[in-house]
C-alpha cells in the first residue's frame, strides 16, 4: 500500500513539473529592409501582419487605397536572419462581387487556412466613415468568398473608438477556428490606459469556422503606460496576438507616445492564458459593471531591454507575429515585423525581428 500511494505521489509530483514549465523569449536578430521599395507595381511597407504556410510568409499591406499582401521567403541562417525575398503581390480586388466596394479594408491581420486554401484578413474599417470592422475570407488571387457575422459587442459603431478594433488575429491550435483580439478599449467597457492603474480590458473572441459565428469571447487587460508623456498622443493596445498551445496565447501590447520621436514606441511580449476561471462574456454588454474574470497574463520579454541591439536602438511599430522555423538547436523561433506607416510620420523602420522560444 505505501509502494502504491509513493508511486501516486511521484507521478503527482512529474506531471506538476512537467506543466509548469515556463516559457523564455530570448533576442537573436534583427533585419530591416530599406523603405518605399518599388515591387510589381506596389510599394513594400505597411506591413501589419505576418503568416507562415508551406515555406513561405504572407504579409499584410496596410494601405486603404490598394489593399494587398505580398508572399515571401525569410532564410535563418546561424540563428539569423541571412535574407528576406519578395517573391508575389496579390491584390485585393473582385470584379464578380462589389464587396470591396462597399467596404473600407484598413487591413492589419492574416492567416492563412491551410485545410481550406483560402486566405484569412481582419480589417479596422473606418469607425469615422461609419464603416464596421470585417473578418473576411478571400482565395489566393484575392477574390472575396465570404465573412464572419460579428459578436453583438462589435456590430455598434458608436461604442467603438477610430482606429482602436480589430488588429490581431491567430490560428487556433486545435484548427477549429481563429482568435481575434481588438486593440483598444470598447467605450462601455472601461478606460484607456494611462499612466496610473486603469481598468482597460480588450475583447479576443474565438470563431468558429463551422458556424462562421463568434462562439466565445474574454477579456485581456491592457498594462498601463509607463514613459512619461512629452506629446498629445499617448496609448497602448494590442497588436498581434498568437495561440502557441490551447489557450495560450502570446500576445504584443505597443505603446506610442508623440514627441519621442523614432523613439515613440514601447513593445512588450506577454504569456496570457485562458482557464477554467476565465468569464466567457461574448453576451455581456458592458464590462464596467460587471464582475468577471480576464485572462492571466506575464510579462515574457520588453524590447527596451535589447536596445542596443536594434538598429539605431529603434523598436518600432511591431505589428505582426508568427512562428518562425526551429533553430539549430532544435528550439521553435518567432519572427515579428513592423509596420512603417509607409513614412507619413517621420523616420520609421521595416524591422523584422528573430526571437527564440525557450520552455524549461
Amino acid at each position: 500500500m505505501k509502494k502504491k500511494i509513493l508511486v501516486v505521489f511521484l507521478v503527482f509530483i512529474f506531471f506538476s513539473c512537467s506543466n509548469s514549465k515556463k516559457i523564455r523569449l530570448t533576442f537573436l536578430d534583427e533585419y530591416t529592409i530599406k523603405d518605399s521599395i518599388q515591387f510589381q507595381s506596389s510599394i513594400l511597407g505597411g506591413f501589419s501582419g505576418i503568416d507562415f504556410s508551406k515555406d513561405n510568409y504572407y504579409l499584410i499591406i496596410d494601405d486603404v487605397n490598394k489593399p494587398r499582401l505580398v508572399t515571401s521567403k525569410i532564410t535563418i541562417k546561424s540563428d539569423t536572419i541571412s535574407s528576406i525575398i519578395f517573391q508575389n503581390v496579390i491584390f485585393l480586388n473582385d470584379s464578380i462581387t462589389p464587396f470591396y466596394e462597399k467596404k473600407h479594408l484598413d487591413l492589419e491581420s492574416i492567416f492563412i487556412d491551410v485545410d481550406k486554401n483560402e486566405i484569412n484578413f481582419v480589417s479596422e474599417g473606418s469607425i469615422y466613415k461609419r464603416k464596421k470592422p470585417l473578418v473576411f475570407v478571400t482565395d489566393f488571387s484575392g477574390h472575396f468568398k465570404y465573412e464572419y457575422s460579428l459578436p453583438r459587442s462589435h456590430k455598434n459603431l458608436n461604442n467603438i473608438k477610430h482606429n482602436a478594433v480589430f488588429e490581431a488575429s491567430s490560428k487556433s491550435v486545435q484548427k477549429n477556428g481563429f482568435w481575434v483580439a481588438m486593440e483598444g478599449v470598447l467605450k462601455s467597457d472601461g478606460e484607456e490606459p494611462s499612466f496610473h492603474k486603469t481598468t482597460s480590458p480588450i475583447r479576443i473572441t474565438f470563431f468558429d469556422k463551422q458556424s462562421k459565428k463568434a462562439t466565445h469571447q474574454f477579456a485581456y487587460h491592457l498594462e498601463p503606460i509607463s514613459k512619461p508623456a512629452k506629446g498629445n498622443i499617448n496609448l497602448n493596445g494590442v497588436t498581434a496576438i498568437l495561440e502557441h498551445k490551447e489557450n495560450h496565447f502570446f500576445i504584443i501590447e505597443r505603446t506610442y507616445q508623440s514627441g519621442y520621436g523614432a523613439y515613440g514606441n514601447i513593445v512588450r511580449i506577454f504569456e496570457a492564458n485562458i482557464n477554467e476561471e476565465t468569464t466567457n462574456v461574448l453576451e455581456i454588454d458592458s464590462l464596467r459593471n460587471f464582475e468577471y474574470k480576464p485572462l492571466k497574463k506575464r510579462l515574457l520579454f520588453d524590447f527596451k531591454n535589447v536596445k542596443n541591439r536594434l538598429k539605431d536602438g529603434i523598436i518600432d511599430n511591431i505589428e505582426g507575429i508568427t512562428f518562425g522555423p526551429k533553430l539549430s538547436n532544435g528550439k521553435s523561433s518567432l519572427i515579428l515585423v513592423s509596420d512603417d506607416n509607409f513614412q507619413i510620420y517621420g523616420k520609421q523602420l521595416n524591422q523584422f525581428i528573430l526571437l527564440e522560444i525557450d520552455e524549461n
